[in-house]
């Protein structure tokens, strides 16, 4: 492998390698959220911290997931992966986004159990619960979500939106205990329509994030800022008169680069590869923007 391209495969490796750590922190935050919720549900008497407990089990499960595909992303090409293994990432942010689909409709149908059938009301320390959740969820959400934002990850995006709607779960269980305690007797269903609620949330997410990750799978086209980034980029080498197509796609934590660029017909081929490989250096080297790869088919202006 060139030495060029091995550089920035190392830092694609680096990337992913520390997105995984975090999604690591993400879990344990899991785990003990998940232990407290459901103490809390059991003991309080309240649907809506079973349900979340259980959201958060599941959050394990799907964290585990992005967890698995980071650590592929980070596996350098290879005969049969000439590209690399980027696209472990978003495959599993699509893996996640089913999950989430499948939770709203589990929360939800026990909800519906729950609000037909008596059952005592919750008690008033759960808020407590509740409250310490939602700040912590908060909290990781952001950095996660800063942290996605800097490497350019959907999967790690989609996680800091999981964490969000978490908190937003809570916030709405929260708001339905508080309206049970409030209200008295008779209204002890308040956590589970609070509950159902949530559900709505939890779906209308998870179309985003479904909608994301399929889009990177899929091969959609790079946004047309970055787009207009590469061809300031390719333009300002030396040599270069014009440029034709330009195609960016993102693969995993990095983009893959396919453009065509003019120079005068009369230059001989070397003199023309000098230029190609000058445009490509220049590009690799524009480190904010993630390339690893960039494919340069040189084109006559006259």
């Amino acid at each position: 492998m060139p030495q060029e391209l091995a550089r920035h495969h190392a830092a694609n490796q680096r990337r992913a390698l520390d997105s995984s750590r975090l999604v690591l922190r993400g879990i344990a935050l899991n785990v003990l959220l998940a232990a407290v919720k459901l103490a809390g549900g059991i003991f309080g008497h309240t649907y809506a911290l079973i349900a979340d407990a259980a959201e958060s089990m599941l959050d394990i499960l799907s964290s585990s997931l992005v967890w698995a595909g980071f650590r592929v992303a980070a596996r350098p090409p290879d005969a049969n992966h000439p590209y690399g293994h980027g696209k472990a990432e978003p495959l599993a942010g699509l893996a996640v986004a089913v999950i989430i689909f499948a939770m709203a409709g589990w929360i939800a149908k026990h909800a519906l159990h729950e609000i037909v059938t008596p059952h005592q009301g919750p008690a008033w320390w759960t808020l407590l619960v509740l409250a310490g959740v939602i700040v912590a969820k908060i909290w990781f959400s952001r950095r996660m979500g800063i942290a996605g934002a800097e490497v350019g990850s959907t999967a790690l995006g989609i996680e800091a939106l999981h964490h969000w709607s978490d908190a937003l779960t809570s916030a709405a269980a929260f708001i339905g205990i508080s309206i049970a305690l409030w209200a008295g007797p008779g209204w002890e269903t308040a956590d589970d329509w609070a509950a159902l609620f949530a559900c709505v949330i939890i779906a209308f997410n998870g179309f985003g994030m479904f909608t994301k990750a399929l889009g990177d799978v899929m091969d959609m086209a790079a946004p047309k800022n970055f787009e207009n980034e590469v061809r300031a980029i390719a333009l300002a080498v030396p040599g270069v008169r014009a440029l034709d197509k330009v195609r960016a796609r993102k693969s995993g934590l990095s983009h893959l680069v396919d453009i065509q660029v003019r120079v005068d017909g009369a230059l001989t081929v070397r003199a023309g590869h000098d230029i190609a490989h000058a445009v490509k250096d220049a590009l690799l080297a524009s480190a904010p923007h993630a390339i690893s790869d960039v494919t340069v088919h040189i084109e006559p202006t006259n």
